[in-house]
């Protein structure tokens, strides 16, 4: 028998989480994920989420305040900070989506999800989905990181480039700790939560900061 109407949505949401983290959001079976959650209405995803776009979005939706209003809090005590404190505000990147991986199987996967599309062009993925990562923040944070490389000097191509790639580096070491709870030991100790925190927001900092290339 289905499961009550009122638990489908949740059912199908967690669904996708783990097939999304696992198959990625464009590969993930919709068909899988309405069997996994106990559904035999094979058009319950597009009952439920409208389209694949929608139900990315619905996942999305899970954590992006949780993001958000983590994220806003440390920017707010960054801000406090000296003009040249860069660490305190690349915290504000890392830290959030650090928490959020430590929430059991849900936040782990969460971040592989979110890991994965900050790497691409999510425009064709439609508003909703566009809405939803822009609820977990990123404009203010992102402004504040280019107010603080200012002394710098950079030119705009090289701070962009920058930016995208401590971006990326961060949400895939994150990921990558998130995923590893989902498999078996690697023989390679795990830090703690606060070092992996420390450590991150330190080398991705480095990155930032390292010398500018030469212009030939």
């Amino acid at each position: 028998m289905e499961t009550p109407a009122p638990d489908t949505r949740q059912r199908l949401v967690d669904a996708a989480l783990r097939a999304f983290a696992d198959h990625g959001v464009h590969n993930a079976s919709l068909l899988e994920i309405t069997r996994q959650a106990g559904q035999r209405n094979r058009g319950a995803v597009h009952y439920h989420f409208g389209s694949r776009e929608g139900m990315i979005a619905a996942v999305l939706e899970q954590h992006a305040d949780d993001i958000g209003r983590r994220e806003i809090e440390l920017i707010e005590a960054a801000r406090n900070r000296p003009d040249d404190d860069l660490a305190s505000v690349v915290e504000a990147l890392v830290r959030p989506v650090t928490e959020v991986s430590e929430m059991g199987w849900r936040g782990r996967c969460y971040i592989v999800i979110v890991g994965e599309l900050v790497q691409q062009d999510i425009t064709p993925l439609g508003p909703e989905v566009e809405a939803a990562m822009a609820r977990t923040g990123g404009y203010e944070l992102f402004a504040l990181l280019r107010d603080r490389l200012q002394p710098m000097a950079m030119d705009v191509p090289l701070e962009n480039e920058r930016l995208a790639l401590v971006t990326s580096f961060v949400m895939r070491a994150v990921a990558d700790r998130a995923r590893s709870g989902e498999l078996p030991p690697s023989g390679r100790e795990e830090l703690p939560a606060e070092r992996f925190v420390q450590n991150l927001v330190s080398m991705a900092t480095a990155m930032l900061t390292a010398p500018r290339p030469s212009d030939g």
